[in-house]
């Protein structure tokens, strides 16, 4: 019995999402947001311009899986030119109805990287053979080029716009998003199984942006500012607990720190390197209050920067801290914190202002004559009782050298 090909004619609108950015589970979702609002809405199909680095295996399943079981076309569109879909990018360009590159564009480099300690070759072979298995399964599904799906996965290989599509690893190359509605244009693609022609020329185009709880999200899952978070808001109630009623630093370090734990879970993260950004913050503290002639400064840098560095457990440089963030934040605490130890060592050896010692070295005006029985002096806008070894006469400036039951021991004040 013959196969029946059911043809059905999409008139609606063409949904347009983008993504520049890594693959996350905020980003992710956003994805998966404008395919449901696209199969909601039966749209004619659905457009998502990408361009990323890669991202989590996790994330980037999701987003396939959800590509593959669409109800609408979905066109994905390595853009503007300079882009790539690289690493898990590559896997969501081949689970693609259409796979379409702008000129100047590249995809590839797909082979995973572990993530810890998985740096055992067994463990790696299974990853890396798991990937292959998965981008040929979906390669076979949408009939691309099974081949070089391997080399993207094994030889980390990348191709080029035309190179990919010259090898059947991209269907369209179109240099702007007119273009490729052009070429889009009465192209039939198979959906759940039935062959969908799809119409562009009269169709409008929708865009679906980025919700500001998804720009949020995917801001949030940057390890740099995940890390920053985390900073501000364990020194934030350090502060708020050494010096109560302060309220600015609690305030604002209980939001950072609520943020940067739940960055963190979106994350590849050793909780160790928190744990290690939690003592350096201690050792700083207790530096001010004891006397440790600069060990616990020392250990707080050393905690700071080992935490900084096992913070996340990914060898992606995209899933990991920048150096220069690392230096400036290890620049910044510690500086400050010397600072005030500094502060702390000058106020020990300043001359005291106050009480008798702070009498010592001061001059006033004797209103009468001083000898050794007593007189009278004129200081800081008040009358002292003082005396003196040597007879002194009125209205001479004399000068302060000790106190003895409220009464000041003077001598004459002779030009130094």
């Amino acid at each position: 019995m013959a196969n029946i090909v059911f043809t059905v004619m999409l008139f609606h609108s063409i949904y347009v999402g983008e993504l520049s950015g890594v693959i996350s589970p905020a980003s992710s979702a956003y994805i998966i947001r404008v395919i449901d609002q696209g199969e909601i809405d039966d749209a004619a199909s659905v457009i998502i311009l990408l361009d990323t680095p890669g991202g989590l295996d996790l994330s980037m399943r999701s987003v396939t899986k959800k590509i593959l079981s669409a109800s609408v076309p979905v066109i994905i569109y390595v853009a503007p030119k300079g882009a790539r879909a690289a690493s898990a990018g590559v896997f969501i360009l081949y689970a693609s109805h259409v796979a379409a590159m702008a000129p100047g564009t590249n995809t590839g480099a797909a082979h995973p990287v572990s993530i810890g300690e998985q740096s055992d070759s067994v463990m790696v072979g299974k990853v890396t053979n798991d990937a292959v298995a998965y981008l040929q399964a979906i390669a076979k599904e949408r009939n691309r080029n099974v081949k070089w799906a391997e080399q993207a996965v094994r030889e980390s290989a990348s191709i080029d716009a035309e190179t990919a599509r010259r090898i059947g690893v991209c269907d369209i190359v179109a240099a702007d998003i007119d273009e490729l509605l052009a070429a889009l244009e009465g192209r039939q693609v198979v959906v759940q199984g039935d062959t969908i022609t799809i119409r562009t020329s009269a169709e409008g185009v929708r865009k679906i942006p980025m919700s500001f709880k998804e720009r949020l999200l995917l801001l949030l899952t940057n390890p740099n500012i995940a890390y920053i978070l985390l900073l501000l808001g364990v020194y934030g109630l350090f502060f708020e607990l050494r010096s109560p009623g302060m309220i600015f630093p609690g305030v604002i370090g209980g939001i950072c720190i609520i943020l940067g734990f739940y960055a963190l879970q979106l994350l590849p993260v050793n909780y160790a390197g928190v744990a290690l950004i939690i003592l350096s913050a201690l050792l700083f503290f207790l530096e001010i209050y004891i006397s440790s002639h600069g060990m616990l400064t020392i250990g707080g840098i050393v905690s700071l920067v080992l935490g900084s560095l096992i913070l996340f457990e990914s060898g992606i440089p995209f899933l990991s801290i920048s150096w220069s963030t690392i230096i400036v934040a290890v620049v910044i605490i510690a500086g400050f914190f010397l600072f005030m130890v500094g502060l702390g060592i000058h106020a020990q050896f300043k001359r005291k202002t106050s009480g008798k010692e702070g009498m010592v070295g001061e001059i006033g005006i004797t209103k009468t004559i001083i000898d050794a029985d007593q007189g009278t002096v004129f200081l800081h806008g008040e009358y002292w009782n003082a005396r003196s070894e040597v007879k002194l006469k009125k209205g001479m400036k004399v000068r302060v050298i000790g106190v003895d039951n409220m009464v000041l021991k003077v001598e004459e004040a002779r030009p130094v």
